[in-house]
């Protein structure tokens, strides 16, 4: 029997990952509706929705992946509640500040981590991804998207992309190109704003980057959650069907999605 792969939508970007004999969870958050997160130089959101499930509801992960080093992506109640000694694969700017988590490894662009277990293979290549447009992305903690590969038994039976909170960029053709056909993405959205700036990708952005990555399946996560997002999920859904996409599967708090 061919092994499984499938992803339980927590909330936000967190999702639980069940990849054969590897569970990874990403960009923990499990505060309630109503906590203020901060998100660096003085500036505050508030979350807007309850996760659907708790850490202590889950299965315990082997790893978890965490794109950057924001709020909304570890949250006090996630740095409570890990386990210290617990893997985190992440960016190498967040695994110097993740300071007494031990298991923290900062990936850099384009280098990659292996796990192996009973024949089967996880691993997890590091991104480029741009928080903010210019300058800007100076001054936001670094941000990586991920390629997540699973074989078994030396067969690839997932490559899949986690975006990250990165804005759509033409460059980001060098992730097609160098990764090869995408199985699944994971696509954050929201068009976050701050003081005006676009932080993550709306509608329009995130269309333009499912159209040039062409997975077979997409999706969509971080684009509620919080006060500072501005770009609903139909405004990605439309701009998709303004360009004859397919693939694109919205999935619900607490809802599991097949990935093979």
């Amino acid at each position: 029997m061919t092994p499984q792969a499938s992803a339980t939508f927590v909330g936000n970007a967190t999702m639980l990952l069940r990849l054969g004999e590897f569970t990874v969870l990403t960009d923990p958050a499990f505060s309630p509706a109503g906590s203020r997160t901060y998100l660096g130089y003085g500036a505050w959101t508030r979350r807007l929705k309850d996760p659907a499930l708790a850490y202590g509801d889950l299965p315990a992960p082997d790893l978890v992946l965490l794109s950057h080093l924001h709020g909304d992506h570890f949250d006090r109640t996630a740095r409570r509640l890990i386990p210290r000694d617990m893997q985190i694969v992440t960016t190498v700017q967040a695994a110097k500040r993740l300071r007494g988590f031990d298991g923290a490894r900062g990936l850099p662009t384009w280098d990659a981590q292996e796990w192996r277990r009973d024949g089967q293979l996880l691993r997890i290549t590091s991104l480029p991804g741009r928080h903010g447009p210019g300058f800007v992305d100076r001054l936001l903690p670094d941000v990586m998207g991920s390629l997540v590969e699973w074989e078994v038994d030396g067969e690839r039976l997932l490559r899949l992309y986690i975006t990250g909170d990165t804005l759509y960029r033409p460059s980001t053709s060098e992730i097609r190109d160098r990764c090869g056909p995408i199985d699944a993405m994971l696509i954050h959205l929201g068009g976050t704003r701050l003081l005006g700036l676009l932080l993550t990708m709306d509608g329009r952005q995130g269309a333009a980057l499912t159209d040039m990555i062409r997975p077979a399946l997409t999706l969509p996560v971080h684009y509620d959650d919080y006060k500072v997002m501005k770009s609903p999920l139909s405004d990605f859904l439309t701009a998709c069907r303004h360009r004859s996409l397919t693939g694109i599967q919205p999935v619900g708090r607490g809802d599991t999605v097949t990935l093979l």
